[in-house]
């Protein structure tokens, strides 16, 4: 699998690879100044990674490519020149399916149909039970002295096509305290990398009912499992399809907080589609019922490659498996 610099991309792979449950190494690509080129100018080539990423790219050549996000195409471009017999799967659209085998795309993103396109409902994700069991059991002292029902806020920030302002990050704090109050419990709540200072400043001071505050940071624990595991509800801010995804993975009732200016019509199709599912509410509406929704978007995906591959994949050595990235 190719792993490049944007964490959601290689959580993506991660739990597709995952899901497979065969042997796979990881191969940590690097971007350089050319990486900027359109796909259609790189072609089959590895002009757009640093010259450290280009020396790791050699034999013998893998007979299966997982990889996502529009840079890692000419790669796998690339690798496909190679070796032609290697499978190539790559999730999101990435502008064009030349070179591909499997094109795996969230059914939101309303990609036109195609011989080797298959479809998904939300993004592939890394939960399990035992995981989210694991980081619960570990967060869990930390919050015993917090009023029940536990209500996770999982909160994320601008996008290019979202905007999260301070204002709206206020809004969501007396929208969240609002719905703790009314249940008699508390609010456990966590930033993102995409969350602004100011808007996380806006939210913790805005925040009026017991609560446990976690503010994001580049280094150190990170509760995003935990909550995930330990919460009863979960409110999500609605510019993530990633968070959307997990937390109506969980089983539990999902409450959406929109910003004040909305957000893309894609995000709009995933939203409409979990709300139909009984999966998700707006915040501020009826308390949804929670419930199992087969919402395990990797596993379609390894099934899929299962069924165009004729047998597991072997390899000459057990591979090394990457460390799970930091959770949004």
């Amino acid at each position: 699998m190719l792993a490049d610099d944007r964490p959601g991309n290689v959580n993506q792979v991660l739990a597709v690879a995952e899901a497979l449950g065969w042997p796979f190494r990881v191969k940590t690509i690097g971007y350089g100044p050319l990486a900027q080129l359109p796909n259609g100018l790189l072609g089959a080539s590895l002009l757009g990674l640093t010259p450290a990423a280009r020396a790791a790219l050699v034999p013998p050549w893998p007979r299966l490519v997982i990889a996502a996000g529009r840079r890692t195409l000419p790669v796998m471009r690339w690798l496909k020149r190679r070796q032609a017999t290697t499978f190539m799967v790559q999730l999101m659209w990435p502008g064009s399916a030349r070179g591909l085998d499997l094109l795996a795309v969230p059914a939101h993103d309303r990609v036109a149909d195609r011989p080797e396109l298959i479809r998904t409902q939300g993004t592939p994700h890394r939960l399990t039970a035992e995981r989210l069991a694991a980081a619960a059991g570990g967060l869990a002292p930390r919050l015993a002295s917090l009023p029940r029902p536990w209500i996770a806020c999982l909160v994320g920030g601008s996008s290019r096509r979202v905007r999260f302002t301070r204002a709206d990050a206020a809004a969501l704090a007396r929208q969240a305290s609002a719905l703790a109050r009314s249940r008699g419990g508390s609010l456990l709540v966590t930033t993102s990398r995409r969350t602004a200072v100011d808007c996380a400043e806006a939210l913790g001071a805005a925040i009026d009912v017991a609560h446990f505050l976690h503010q994001w940071s580049p280094i150190g624990d990170n509760p995003y499992l935990g909550l995930l595991g330990t919460a009863d509800a979960i409110i999500v801010t609605a510019d993530s399809a990633s968070m959307c995804t997990e937390a109506a993975a969980t089983g539990k009732p999902v409450f959406l907080f929109r910003p004040a200016r909305g957000v893309s019509p894609r995000l709009q199709r995933l939203h409409a589609w979990l709300e139909a599912k009984g999966r998700l509410a707006p915040l501020g509406g009826a308390w949804p019922a929670p419930g199992p929704l087969p919402l395990n978007p990797a596993a379609t995906v390894a099934e899929a490659i299962r069924a165009r591959l004729e047998g597991p994949i072997s390899a000459a050595t057990r591979p090394a498996v990457a460390p799970a990235p930091a959770a949004p």
